[in-house]
């Protein structure tokens, strides 16, 4: 009795029993349909920000937020710019490299590589090479030893294990007497990592920054600084501050300038994965359409009886917008209880179904990453739940229309 008409009556024709059961069947299937679809968006924008996550954290954490380096020639007076850097409050770590392209031999085996000399002592601040180490260990890179360690399919494509030696031959020629001969030095394998990103796995190799220095003929200058931030999401505007304050000519970029295609790939693909998959959304709320025509023409009768009482045609439509409304509020919430749990579990049960039918759906032979990451984010939610509910009830708008156009004369010439 304290409901509004237009609430009550919606209410009321949403629970009723109706003779057509037919017409309980579509609304019970378009609310199970909104329900399955909006669980399937979360869930799968989910993985998919797991997978993003799992994949930046990973590229990150060998490479740096930032990185500052002359325009031309080698940082000779990289310690005072280090020093600088680190009085910046969101910097957490600063540390040298020396970088450069080479190529490794061992026996016939021939491979490019990207060579990175790093000091073992401070390195740990800027990445996390550490925790990809399988054998071996970064303190095992001393200076003036000629030690390195490779990336596991790098090794593997060498044939180089623990304990071997490998012949790095630099770009830069040495002049002798003889004529211009490539630079050469064998190293010792001393440490495998693996990152599970095959820009690394394959291609990078780590000595000694004294080691690089010298096979790059950079004396006692490197190749710039990497920095590490607070929050890697500010690393662009943190770059942009440092380079307003180091004095003289610097180059400061950070990790989205290095792998902006990469990232703005999967952020396209995450955005027509929604597209796509809110399409079945949009199906299952316009499933509302129908079912709420067929309840118009099977209450033509009540409608006529409500007009004759002096129900506005205003009314009637809300009536029945209130009835869909209902129908896509319910499809919504269950569908958002059930994605909620289910990316929840996501990383639990993918295993579990994994080890029921004795299956691997993501064979570490073949993929970076072989589980399946999870990563519910709130925001998402709200958007999803908003438009599923926002399409429920825009489907409303027609049916209810076209009750609030029913004439009662017409309407009774039969009853």
């Amino acid at each position: 009795m304290f409901k509004p008409l237009e609430v009550y009556v919606g209410l009321r024709y949403t629970r009723a029993k109706r003779r057509n059961h037919f017409i309980s069947f579509i609304s019970l299937s378009s609310m199970l349909g909104i329900a399955l679809g909006v669980t399937a968006l979360i869930t799968v924008l989910s993985v998919m920000n797991g997978f993003e996550k799992e994949l930046r954290e990973r590229i990150l954490g060998m490479a740096s937020h930032a990185t500052i380096s002359r325009f031309r020639g080698a940082l000779e007076d990289w310690p005072a710019v280090a020093e600088r850097a680190r009085k910046h409050p969101r910097v957490v770590g600063v540390a040298p490299y020396v970088q450069g392209e080479a190529m490794l031999t061992r026996g016939r085996y021939v491979r490019g590589a990207m060579v990175r000399g790093v000091l073992p002592g401070i390195e740990p601040e800027v990445s996390d090479i550490g925790k990809f180490m399988i054998v071996g260990d970064l303190d095992s890179l001393r200076p003036r030893e000629f030690n390195v360690i490779l990336g596991k399919g790098l090794a593997g494509a060498l044939g180089a294990r623990v304990g071997d030696k490998v012949t790095l031959v630099a770009p830069k020629a040495t002049s002798t007497p003889a004529g211009i001969l490539p630079r050469l030095r064998r190293f010792t394998v001393t440490g495998i990592f693996e990152v599970k990103h095959g820009q690394y796995d394959t291609q990078l190799a780590v000595v000694h920054l004294d080691d690089a220095a010298r096979l790059f003929q950079l004396k006692d200058g490197v190749t710039g600084l990497r920095l590490k931030v607070d929050d890697m999401f500010l690393a662009p505007a943190v770059g942009r501050e440092l380079a307003a304050d180091l004095p003289g000519t610097f180059w400061v970029r950070d990790w989205t300038h290095y792998h902006a295609n990469f990232f703005r790939a999967l952020k396209t693909e995450k955005t027509v994965m929604f597209v796509i998959l809110t399409l079945i959304v949009a199906v299952a709320a316009f499933n509302i359409v129908s079912a709420l025509i067929m309840v118009v023409i099977d209450k033509e009768g009540d409608i006529a009886i409500l007009r004759t009482l002096g129900v506005t045609p205003g009314s009637i439509m809300l009536i029945f917008i209130v009835q869909g409304t209902l129908i896509g509020l319910i499809g919504t919430l269950l569908g958002m209880l059930g994605g909620v749990a289910l990316a929840s579990n996501v990383e639990t049960l993918v295993p579990a179904i994994e080890q029921l039918f004795d299956t691997k759906f993501l064979s570490p032979d073949v993929y970076y990453i072989s589980d399946v990451p999870s990563d519910m984010r709130w925001s998402d939610i709200s958007l999803i739940t908003s438009v599923a509910f926002l399409m429920s009830i825009i489907a409303t708008i027609y049916p209810a229309w076209r009750a609030s156009r029913t004439q009662p004369a017409e309407a009774l010439r039969y009853e």
